[in-house]
C-alpha cells in the first residue's frame, strides 16, 4: 500500500514539471523565417538597413563633455614654490608653532 502511495505522490508531482517544459521549440524574439518574405519585402528591409547605416553616418561626432564642468570650480592655479614656502612659516607663527 506504501509502494501506490509513494508512486500516486511522484505522479502527482511530475504533472506539473512535465507541464512546464515545451513541447516544440518556440520562436523566440526577433526570430524571423526568411523563406515567409516575398523578394518586395527583402529588398524593403535592405533599403530600411541602409538608410539606418546612412542616418548614423549624419550625426555629428561630439567631442568630450564634462557634466561636472559647472558644479566643479576651476581647478587651483599652481603658485610659486617661494610664495608656499613665506605661507606655511606664516601658519606656524600663528598657530604657535608646527606641533599641536
Amino acid at each position: 500500500m506504501r509502494v501506490f502511495r509513494v508512486a500516486a505522490m511522484i505522479a502527482l508531482l511530475a504533472g506539473p514539471a512535465y507541464a512546464q517544459e515545451p513541447q516544440a521549440p518556440v520562436p523566440q524574439y526577433g526570430d524571423i523565417n526568411k523563406a515567409d518574405k516575398t523578394p518586395h519585402q527583402i529588398e524593403a528591409d535592405k533599403a530600411a538597413e541602409q538608410a539606418y547605416k546612412n542616418s548614423l553616418g549624419n550625426i555629428p561626432d561630439k567631442g568630450p563633455s564634462d557634466p561636472w564642468g559647472a558644479v566643479r570650480a576651476d581647478p587651483p592655479k599652481a603658485a610659486p614654490k617661494a610664495a608656499v614656502k613665506s605661507s606655511a612659516a606664516k601658519l606656524q607663527t600663528k598657530t604657535g608653532g608646527a606641533a599641536n
